[in-house]
Parts: C-alpha cells; sequence; structure tokens
C-alpha cells in the first residue's frame, strides 16, 4: 500500500506542480482556484489562515494579497518562516480561547478573511473524524466571529457527513452568502468540501 500511495503521488498533477512552483503543499492550488472564480481575496487585504502547516496556503494567500496586505497563520505546529515581511506565523490551538489574544498581539485588530484548512488525526473511523473535523471548523468560525470585519469573507473546510448540515446553517447565520464548493484541486475521491461565506454581517442574521 505504501508503494502504491507513492506512485499515485507522483502521478498527481497537482503535487508536481507544487513542487514545480516552490509550494510547501498541492493544497495552494485549492486556495487559488477558488480565490479566482470568487475573488474573496484582494489586493491588500489582511488574511489569517488557521490550521497553517506546512504553509502552502499562507504562501497562496500572499500572492493574492500583494504588498499591500498581510497574511498571518495559525498552527499548533511551527511553521518555516517566509521569505516575505508581511506574512508570519504563530503557534496556537484554535480550539483554546486564548488563541484570539495570541492573534492580536501581532497588532491587527481585524482581518478582511479567514481561512481555514483545519483537518483532525485521522482515526480511520469516519464519524468520529467527521465529527473531529466539524468542531475545527466551529473553531475557526468562532475565532471568524471575533476577528473577520464587517462585510468581510471565510473559506473553511469541512468532512461530508451528518452534522454537515447544522454547520451549514450556523455559516448562514452570520453570512450575506454562503457557497459549497469543491477546488479542482481537490482529490476526487476525498470527502472534503469548502463552505465559502461571502459578506459576514457581524452579528447572528437571526437576532
Amino acid at each position: 500500500m505504501p508503494n502504491e500511495w507513492l506512485r499515485q503521488r507522483k502521478k498527481d498533477q497537482f503535487h508536481r506542480l507544487a513542487k514545480e512552483k516552490g509550494y510547501r503543499s498541492r493544497a495552494s492550488f485549492k486556495l487559488l482556484q477558488v480565490a479566482k472564480r470568487y475573488r474573496f481575496i484582494k489586493r491588500g487585504d489582511r488574511v489569517l489562515d488557521l490550521g497553517a502547516a506546512p504553509g502552502g496556503w499562507l504562501q497562496a494567500a500572499r500572492e493574492l494579497v500583494g504588498e499591500r496586505g498581510f497574511v498571518l497563520g495559525v498552527d499548533k505546529e511551527p511553521i518555516a518562516p517566509l521569505h516575505w515581511h508581511n506574512a508570519s506565523a504563530i503557534v496556537g490551538d484554535v480550539t483554546e480561547e486564548a488563541v484570539v489574544e495570541r492573534i492580536r498581539s501581532k497588532g491587527i485588530s481585524s482581518f478582511e478573511v479567514v481561512v481555514s484548512d483545519l483537518s483532525p488525526n485521522v482515526s480511520g473511523v469516519w464519524e468520529v473524524d467527521h465529527a473531529r473535523q466539524i468542531e475545527l471548523a466551529r473553531s475557526a468560525l468562532r475565532i471568524a466571529r471575533v476577528m473577520l470585519k464587517p462585510t468581510g469573507n471565510m473559506f473553511v473546510k469541512v468532512f461530508q457527513g451528518s452534522e454537515l448540515k447544522d454547520f451549514e446553517m450556523e455559516l448562514r447565520l452570520w453570512f450575506q452568502t454562503l457557497r459549497i464548493v469543491k477546488p479542482p484541486a481537490s482529490r476526487a475521491e476525498s470527502a472534503e468540501l469548502y463552505f465559502l461565506g461571502l459578506g459576514f454581517t457581524g452579528e447572528d442574521s437571526e437576532s
């Protein structure tokens, strides 16, 4: 099985492209593809990247925001420094309330965009993995609710499963528009999807 996995990985066009372009992860293309289609990250934006290791989305986000923007990554694992002056990372656990103060300690009170590619350590028991992933997505939403500027955008990974609809309804309370997307760079066999929330309302729309 490991040899088959390596063979498939070598055939993966996005894995090859990531190596050619110097991206730390093939996942960079997922963010770039959706951003190109929906334009939810603009030049000059401040982007908060949750679950940022090893830094592929940080690289992609920095390309999108350019010199005038800023990208900040958060992960439990240290992330090797990037060479741009306006891209940095901190070590933090998104499930802990203290992480918000760690983010604010970087001197930024709000962001135009929050992105989250958070995933749990997969156990192989799908119901468990799905529940853990949705809880991570909820943690990302809790952070977004206090760190997003009004009208800001959120892009968050989810796994398909029984709790997906409930989380979708939660997101709809906070964003004017919600789209479900599967980037071309996502493997066809993968159960991952992404929610794209556009136009953060700054308040529960049903309150």
